[in-house]
C-alpha cells in the first residue's frame, strides 16, 4: 500500500467529511466545540487517559485520522501540530488505583469529563466517542466510531494516546523490568511473561482478570499511593 498524498484532492475530501458533525453543530447555533476521547481502557498497567479539544471552525490538517490507524511517528507530529492550532486542550490521567476502585469504564468517564473541566475555554457543546457524559451540564453528542467520524474527536484520540505513550515510556525508567516503552502496559507476550517473572509492580491493574490470576498483590503503601 503506498504513502498516502497529504495534498491530494482525496485527502482534502476526507478531511471535509470529518468535519459533518461539527458542521452540523455549528449550524444547529454552537460556536465552540470540544472532541473528547480517551486512551487506555484495554491495557494491564498503567492510567487510563483522556483527552478534549477545542479546534477552530476553519482547522484543516492533513493526515489527522483515529490514533489506532496511525503510527507512532505520525501520532507525534500531528499531536504537535493539533495543539499548535487548537483554541485549548487538555489531559487527564486516572490512576491504576483509582481505576481498580471504580472499574475501567467508570474511570474512563470521569478523565473524560475532567479534561472537558479542564479546559482554559468552556465548551457549549460535546463530540464524545461512544460515551455518555451526564456528569457535564453541556450539550453533547455520543458517536460510536467517533475517532473514524469526527475531526474533533480524531484530534482528540491523537493527544490522548501521545500522552498516554509518553506516560508509559515515563514509567520504564521507574519501572525498567517489564518493557512498558515497548508495549505501553497492553498484554502482549513479554508483558505476561514479564509479570510472570517479576510479579505486579504498582501500575499494574489489579483489578484485571490477567494480573489477578498471575499474582497477588500486597497493599501498596502510602507512598507509591502518593506516587500514583
Amino acid at each position: 500500500m503506498g504513502k498516502k498524498d497529504l495534498n491530494s484532492l482525496e485527502e482534502q475530501e476526507r478531511i471535509e467529511k470529518l468535519k459533518e458533525f461539527e458542521k452540523a453543530a455549528y449550524k444547529n447555533g454552537y460556536k465552540l466545540l470540544a472532541g473528547i476521547d480517551e486512551a487506555g481502557r484495554g491495557p494491564l498497567a498503567g492510567p487510563v487517559t483522556a483527552a478534549a479539544v477545542i479546534l477552530p471552525p476553519d482547522f484543516y490538517l492533513a493526515g489527522v485520522d483515529d490514533s489506532k490507524k496511525l503510527n507512532a511517528r505520525t501520532r507525534l507530529e500531528l499531536s504537535a501540530h493539533i495543539k499548535e492550532k487548537a483554541l485549548t486542550w487538555a489531559v487527564c490521567f486516572i490512576s491504576p488505583v483509582y481505576l481498580d476502585r471504580v472499574n475501567i469504564y467508570n474511570a474512563a468517564r470521569e478523565a473524560m469529563q475532567t479534561a472537558v473541566l479542564s479546559l482554559a475555554i468552556k465548551p457549549d457543546f460535546l463530540l464524545v466517542d461512544a460515551m455518555k457524559l451526564p456528569g457535564l451540564s453541556i450539550d453533547y453528542q455520543s458517536i460510536i466510531k467517533g475517532d473514524s467520524l469526527s475531526i474533533s474527536i480524531a484530534c482528540a484520540s491523537i493527544l490522548a494516546k501521545v500522552e498516554r505513550d509518553r506516560c508509559m515510556e515515563n514509567f520504564d525508567s521507574i519501572y525498567p523490568h517489564y518493557g512498558f516503552a515497548r508495549h505501553k502496559g497492553y498484554a502482549t507476550r513479554e508483558h505476561l511473561e514479564k509479570i510472570s517473572c517479576h510479579g505486579a509492580c504498582p501500575i499494574h491493574r489489579t483489578s484485571f482478570e490477567p494480573i489477578k490470576t498471575m499474582v497477588g498483590l500486597p497493599p501498596l503503601s502510602q507512598q507509591e499511593l502518593f506516587k500514583l
